[in-house]
């Protein structure tokens, strides 16, 4: 099987913390957070899938980061109410400055096994040093 991008790009250092990186949230969703249709606010998901990439973004680092962007985001699924919704974000890009986390959203059925791809987007960090100025998010020495 031929390797990806991320398999060959980075040193076997990085791409160990990468995989030690991936952050994985499950929330129930409740009515509480739904719209007039009964499924998930389409602005809730996207605070989802920005704080779960945050935490796989600082788990990959350990420094001080902050979203500068999000690209396409694809709502694949509605979340309805009385499902979960379990958040997968994985770095899939590292920079000098900066790094970029894939999030993806499934939609899992509480009383049966039935798990669906919902929603999908990646976003972009870019770390700070102490006078908020970008600093190098990962260096091997």
């Amino acid at each position: 099987m031929p390797l990806t991008d991320t398999e060959t790009q980075y040193s076997d250092a990085i791409r160990a913390r990468i995989a030690q990186s991936e952050a994985r949230v499950i929330k129930a969703i409740f009515p509480s957070i739904t719209n007039h249709h009964n499924t998930l606010f389409g602005g809730e998901a996207l605070a989802w899938m920005d704080e779960t990439a945050f935490i796989a973004a600082t788990r990959f680092c350990r420094k001080t980061l902050v979203t500068v962007s999000s690209d396409r985001i694809d709502f694949n699924k509605s979340i309805p109410a009385g499902t979960l919704a379990e958040i997968i974000a994985n770095v899939i890009y590292v920079g000098n400055t900066s790094l970029k986390v894939e999030v993806n959203i499934f939609v899992e059925d509480m009383y049966q096994d039935h798990r669906e791809h919902a929603i999908r987007g990646v976003f972009t960090f870019v770390a700070l040093d102490e006078a908020r100025k970008p600093t190098k998010v990962w260096s091997e020495d």
